[in-house]
């Protein structure tokens, strides 16, 4: 690992198995150690989930820390930064071809922590779409489908699981409408009841659905949901506005290049970035949509997402953002793409696959003068002289206090 980049947690040294045996071996004393640390954190992580606090209906309750969380920390003067990756996916439910649970394992297996962006429909049935009320629309109006109620039951299964993993639930709001009438028209008023609505599909399905024999979604979704990714990437202008009244830290509804993230409306505004086509003359988004739009295959993708990490790891280290949907686009092309680059990457000891919660908690540990610092750095490119002299005397580059 970096040496005080992200101080070991339970997981980032080495996901473990359901039947508990390491995902990666553990090496030496050392990883003993992180194993034996992963243990004690899993025995806590399990006494404070002991006695839940149900909240409203019962649909979630708090549950005590979320288990398998690393600890941010500062990077020391002319320390080299981590190499982090992050994994989200847009829609998040879990239907026939059960992908969820299928990225869920994966990441488990090889120590990745995700970021699932919920779309808030898939925990509303059918019969109760009249109570989403679309800004602009009818009443029960959406331009993706509703789910069935043992796709919602399975939804909710994946859900708890991911959390419990270590992975964080975002958003990716409710009725996904593109195009000039969509959510790229919708003012900040219009985004605060998409917000609002999103959040109470997820504080209230017991209510809805009837599942009363379910476990409840074991987080506070107020606290939990910091941050998502709009439909279409579009609208982000008035969504950041509101996003920010209403506890958001971050957001990933825009479209950028491999630098260092800043913020805008107060937080960070971490978009999909340009990733090398192998044999293309051109990029596109790091999303396997635009890789099939662009009519690239399997092979294509793996090979330019990985190209975008070799780009960043030699250069400048910035996070490397890819953006998935749980689909068969292509016969399942673009899911083993993304299925070959996690077990590629993730296992390896100084790269850290992280959810964005976890990304912006490290951001937010760093000296700003640092990330300032790295701002600087273009797409692939290392500073001269290396990152102790790069990022040794900058006037605020300290240890906290």
């Amino acid at each position: 690992m970096v040496a005080g980049a992200l101080l070991l947690g339970p997981v980032l040294a080495g996901c473990s198995r359901e039947d508990g045996a390491p995902a990666t071996e553990d090496k030496g004393a050392a990883g003993q150690e992180a194993k034996e640390a992963r243990e004690r954190a899993g025995r806590d992580a399990g006494a404070e989930r002991a006695a839940p606090r149900l909240i409203g209906d019962g649909s979630t309750a708090f549950t005590g820390r979320q288990p398998h969380q690393p600890t941010a920390e500062r990077l020391a003067p002319g320390e080299e930064p981590p190499q982090f990756v992050v994994f989200s996916w847009d829609g998040a439910g879990e239907d026939g071809n059960e992908l969820f649970s299928r990225f869920r394992e994966l990441g488990k297996r090889y120590d990745a922590h995700m970021t699932y962006f919920l779309s808030g429909l898939y925990l509303l049935p059918e019969s109760e779409r009249a109570t989403y009320r679309p800004p602009g629309r009818a009443p029960g109006a959406s331009d993706i489908g509703y789910l069935r109620d043992e796709n919602i039951a399975a939804t909710l299964e994946q859900l708890r699981a991911a959390w419990l993993d270590g992975s964080e639930i975002g958003t990716h709001f409710n009725g996904h409408f593109c195009g000039p009438e969509g959510v790229s028209s919708w003012s900040a008023d219009d985004w605060r009841e998409e917000i609002e609505q999103a959040k109470w599909m997820v504080r209230n399905w017991r209510t809805t659905t009837g599942l009363e024999d379910m476990e409840p979604l074991p987080f506070d979704y107020e606290k939990e949901l910091i941050g998502g990714r709009a439909p279409c990437l579009e609208g982000q202008d008035n969504l950041l506005a509101a996003a920010a009244e209403m506890g958001f830290r971050y957001d990933s509804s825009g479209n950028g290049l491999q630098v260092w993230p800043e913020r805008r409306e107060g937080l960070w505004d971490i978009p999909l970035q340009s990733v090398p086509v192998p044999g293309r003359a051109f990029e596109t988004l790091s999303m396997d949509y635009n890789f099939k739009v662009n009519g690239a295959g399997e092979a294509e993708m793996r090979d330019g997402l990985l190209e975008a990490f070799d780009r960043a790891y030699d250069g400048n280290r910035a996070p490397l953002i890819v953006g998935n949907h749980f689909n068969d686009w292509n016969d399942g092309a673009y899911m083993n793409a993304v299925e070959s680059v996690i077990k590629e990457l993730c296992p390896r000891d100084d790269v850290h696959c992280v959810s964005f919660r976890q990304l912006v908690d490290w951001l937010d540990a760093q000296d700003p003068a640092v990330l300032e610092q790295l701002r600087t750095l273009g797409v692939g490119e290392r500073p001269d002289g290396g990152w102790e002299a790069f990022l040794q005397d900058l006037p605020a580059a300290r240890p906290r206090d």
